[in-house]
């Protein structure tokens, strides 16, 4: 896990308290994949000078408003929205209004937005600023969860999914076919292997390599198949591993590191997600149960 943290001074003039700060988080696309940086920020009255960045920005506005000068022209984002900006494309960011805004966003290479589509050419946005609430939630959720635990298959098996979605959705990109000739096999294919190697899982895009797909043709035959995306069937395999440690007498903290969990605090995340307890208070429950 590699995160860094970069807090904003606390206060203004006059000692105003205020609630400017922005953490870094940086994830990995697979084991030993290329990095992937997330920003978590609230701004009272954080002004960027201008600048680009060799990646595409994807941003959700998550509160307040801000007012980013892009292309020679002003766009005004507010909750909910999200934003897209293209590698190299100078722009500004500031609060709209005295309440500031608070927003999510990470940095994407080009290939993320294009591995379900028909060319590698850069996709072009049209318009940066865009309103569908459903890409924009399952993108905040994504951004908050990882950012808590950046875990790589996880970070692999979600982003370059909801890119591909909104480059599909959204810009000049034009869809792949989605047509993956023996899903079923292939997925089972995988699977086997993220449950062979459950606490340091290979890649998704090594194995969509070994088996002659994209990524995002690898990722469509899995949920086509298993109905749930690689990262979530491995954590649910690895929640039915740690039930059975548990049941020996050890400790969840033990258990984590043993199932391929990055801490307690993630074995605790999903054991609730799949059997809505603890893993403490399942191992309490069958030992009272075993007396």
């Amino acid at each position: 896990m590699e995160t860094g943290l970069r807090v904003l001074s606390p206060y203004g003039k006059g000692g105003d308290r205020l609630r400017e700060q922005a953490l870094w988080t940086r994830a990995r696309l697979g084991r030993d994949g290329p990095p992937l940086d997330l920003l978590t920020a609230r701004f009272d009255r954080h002004v960027y000078a201008p600048h680009a960045h060799d990646e595409f920005t994807i941003g959700v506005c998550v509160g307040g408003s801000e007012i980013i000068d892009y292309r020679g022209g002003r766009i005004r984002p507010g909750p909910g929205s999200i934003v897209v900006l293209a590698p190299g494309e100078m722009h500004t960011g500031a609060p709209a209004a005295s309440e500031g805004y608070a927003y999510r966003a990470l940095y994407a290479d080009t290939s993320l937005l294009t591995d379900g589509a028909r060319s590698t050419a850069v996709p072009y946005f049209r318009d940066p600023l865009l309103d569908d609430p459903e890409l924009s939630a399952a993108l905040r959720r994504a951004h908050t969860e990882l950012a808590a635990c950046p875990d790589p298959l996880e970070a692999e098996s979600r982003i370059p999914w909801l890119l591909t979605a909104l480059a599909r959705r959204h810009s000049t990109a034009r869809a792949a076919d989605d047509t993956v000739p023996g899903a079923d096999h292939l997925a089972r294919t995988v699977r086997d292997r993220l449950a062979d190697e459950l606490t340091a899982p290979p890649s998704l895009a090594s194995l969509a390599t070994e088996l002659g797909l994209s990524r995002y043709q690898l990722l469509r035959a899995f949920r086509t198949t298993m109905g749930i995306p690689p990262y979530a069937w491995l954590a649910q395999h690895r929640v039915t591993r740690a039930r059975a440690l548990l049941e020996s007498g050890l400790r969840p903290a033990e258990v984590a590191g043993l199932v391929g969990f990055a801490d307690q605090a993630h074995l605790t995340r999903w054991f609730r997600r799949v059997l809505g307890v603890t893993p403490a208070a399942y191992r309490n429950s069958v030992q009272d149960t075993g007396r």
